[in-house]
């Protein structure tokens, strides 16, 4: 492995193979993962003629540009006693992926999996979430569980527009509109209760009753 400065003000991790003895370097910078053909090699286990074969594929078919996709940062190793900087090509994410989704081997296979796991998370869910990462802060200097408490919450607001509408619509076409009125606050508690299993698949009474746990230090009160 050829050791990264930290003058390239990224974090440098090992990535090890769950389950082969494999490990490689992999660069975080900028937001995204970067790698070298060699470390690609290595992570697919495959020969660097390899890699680039498939790299040029995927640029001649302008899947995706070689401007997009590469990096060359300097890098500070060892050759002998001295220390010496050299420009070193690095791949982005993007590029990682494309090749892995080409190489045949069975640590791409692997990888191509893992990645299309990720993939039908999104489709099917509209997210996908590394409950690790997020639970114990990540390792690249970035916490983004203020954001994604924040988008949350901003789908929440959008649910709500939607139940005012619906509301307030139901008030304006009704003649004798009475918010005290017994039907007028069966239809409020119907409607509600119509967001609030399309949202989590349970009623509000459903919801209180899996809520509430004598054995819990603090019982929720609604």
């Amino acid at each position: 492995m050829i050791p990264i400065d930290s003058a390239l003000h990224g974090d440098v991790i090992i990535y090890q193979s769950g389950q082969e003895n494999i490990s490689t370097n992999v660069l975080f910078k900028d937001e995204t993962f970067w790698m070298t053909q060699k470390d690609m090699a290595t992570l697919f286990c495959v020969d660097i003629s390899t890699i680039n074969y498939h790299l040029k594929e995927t640029f001649d078919s302008e899947e995706l540009s070689e401007e997009s996709t590469i990096g060359k940062f300097p890098i500070v190793r060892l050759e002998g006693t001295r220390k010496v900087t050299r420009t070193i090509t690095f791949y982005n994410l993007d590029a990682i992926i494309a090749v892995g989704y080409r190489v045949n081997s069975k640590e791409a296979t692997q990888f191509r999996i893992w990645a299309t796991k990720v993939l039908r998370e999104y489709i099917v869910k509209g997210f996908a979430l590394n409950d690790d990462m997020l639970k114990n802060g990540t390792p690249f200097g970035q916490n983004y569980f203020k954001e994604l408490l924040r988008r949350v919450q901003s789908i929440r607001a959008s649910e709500r527009q939607i139940y005012q509408q619906i509301t307030d619509i139901f008030a304006e076409c009704s003649i004798d509109y009475d918010v005290q009125n017994p039907f007028t606050r069966q239809f409020y508690a119907m409607v509600q209760n119509k967001f609030h299993y399309a949202i989590t698949g349970k009623t509000a009474a459903e919801i209180i009753y899996n809520a509430v746990d004598r054995d819990k230090p603090q019982i929720p009160i609604f």
